[in-house]
C-alpha cells in the first residue's frame, strides 16, 4: 500500500509514522507538514531516525494525496474538514481522520460541542476498533475516537446492557503528551511534575463521543455518563476508573470478559491495570470489579493516550477496513520501566 500522513509532526503522526514504517502491508510511506516542511522526519521524530531518511513534504493535500491508497489526517480539530474535499477528490481508497470533525453523526450534538459541522464529501464510520471490529470493513472513511472517549467507552460497553438510569462517573488522569507537540504551560515540565489538577469540568469534548455512543447502546433516554479529566505528571497514557450503581453489579463484571473475548488488543485481568504496562502498546487493560455487597462496580482501565487512543487504533481501523490482519504492525512491545 502507498499511505500519506498529513500533518506529520506531531507526537500523534511520530507514533502512526512508527506504526507505518513497520507495517507489512505498507509498501510506500510518505508525511507532508506546513511547519516543518524539508526537515526530515528523523530530525522532528527522532526514535524514527533508524527507520527512514524521508523528509516531511510541504506538498498541498490534494496534489499528496494522489496516487494513494490510504490517507491519514493527523491536523488540529477544524484541520481536517479543510483539507478533506481536495484529498477526497484525489482518489484514495481509505481516508483516516484523528481529529474531531467528523466523529460525532448527531448536528444538535455536533454543534453544541464543536459547532457547526462541515459538510463531507463521503460518508465517515467511527472507528472504535475494539468494539466495531469487522464493521468497519469496506469503510471509505473513518473517524478515529479521542484518546479519552476510547479509554470511557472500552469502561462503558459491556456494561449498556446493565444500566438502571443512573449515570456512571469517570475519573480520568492524563500525560502531558495529550496536550500536543506545541509547548504550552499546562505541559510545561516544571509546572506538571509533582501536580495533579483537573481540567474541563462538565466541558471536556470528549464527552460528546461519550454520550452519542452511551445513547446507542444503552437507549436514547439514558442519562449521559460525566466525565472528570486530570493532568497528570507523566508524559503518556491514560488510566481511567468508572463507577457505577445498578443493581446486578456482579454479573455486569462478568460480562467484560465476555464482551471483549477474541478482541486482541483489550485484556480483562483479574486486578487493576497499571498503567506503565500499556505504554508504548496498542493494548487495553481492564477490571471490573463489584461491590462485595452488591449494588455498585468500578472498572479501571489503562492505555497508551497516543497509541490506543491515536495512532494505534487508526491503524488498527485502517486494518479492519481493507481486509488485512487486525494486528498488521500492531504487535508492539512497550518498555518497562517507562
Amino acid at each position: 500500500m502507498n499511505v500519506l500522513v498529513i500533518g506529520g509532526a506531531g507526537f500523534v503522526a511520530g507514533e502512526l509514522l512508527r506504526v507505518l514504517l513497520g507495517h507489512p502491508d505498507v509498501t510506500a510511506l510518505a508525511a507532508t507538514s506546513r511547519s516543518r516542511a524539508g526537515a526530515r522526519i528523523g530530525d522532528v521524530h527522532p526514535a524514527l531516525a533508524l527507520l527512514t531518511s524521508e523528509a516531511l513534504s510541504g506538498e498541498s493535500p490534494g496534489r499528496a494525496a494522489a496516487g494513494r491508497d490510504v490517507v491519514f489526517l493527523a491536523l488540529e480539530h477544524g484541520g481536517s474538514s479543510r483539507v478533506l474535499p481536495e484529498v477526497v477528490a484525489a482518489g484514495p481508497r481509505l481516508v483516516v481522520d484523528l481529529a474531531a470533525d467528523y466523529r460525532l453523526a448527531d448536528p444538535a450534538l455536533h454543534e453544541r460541542w464543536y459547532g457547526p459541522r462541515a459538510p463531507a464529501p463521503v460518508e465517515f464510520a467511527y472507528a472504535l476498533a475494539d468494539v466495531a471490529g469487522e464493521r468497519l470493513a469496506g469503510a471509505r472513511a473513518l473517524a478515529v475516537p479521542g484518546c479519552f472517549a476510547t479509554a470511557a467507552q472500552l469502561a462503558l460497553w459491556p456494561l449498556a446492557a446493565w444500566a438502571d438510569g443512573v449515570p456512571p462517573v469517570l475519573f480520568a488522569v492524563t500525560g502531558s503528551s495529550g496536550g500536543g507537540a506545541r509547548p504550552r504551560a499546562a505541559a510545561h515540565h516544571p509546572t506538571r511534575a509533582s501536580n495533579l489538577w483537573a481540567y474541563a469540568p462538565f466541558a471536556h469534548r470528549h464527552e460528546a463521543e461519550i454520550t452519542e455512543r452511551w445513547r446507542e447502546w444503552a437507549g436514547p433516554a439514558a442519562p449521559p455518563p460525566r466525565l472528570l479529566v486530570h493532568a497528570g505528571p507523566f508524559v503518556r497514557g491514560i488510566h481511567l476508573t468508572l463507577h457505577a450503581r445498578l443493581p446486578d453489579a456482579a454479573k455486569a463484571a462478568a460480562a467484560y470478559a465476555e464482551a471483549y473475548a477474541g478482541r486482541p488488543f483489550v485484556r480483562v485481568l483479574d486486578a487493576p491495570p497499571e498503567l506503565a504496562h500499556v505504554v508504548g502498546t496498542n493494548e487495553a487493560r481492564l477490571h471490573a470489579f463489584p461491590h462485595p455487597e452488591g449494588g455498585e462496580i468500578h472498572v479501571t482501565v489503562a492505555i497508551d493516550n497516543l497509541l490506543k487512543g491515536a495512532a494505534g487504533q487508526a491503524v488498527q481501523a485502517m486494518n479492519l477496513a481493507l481486509g488485512l490482519p487486525e494486528t498488521a504492525g500492531l504487535v508492539l512491545a512497550g518498555a518497562y520501566p517507562c
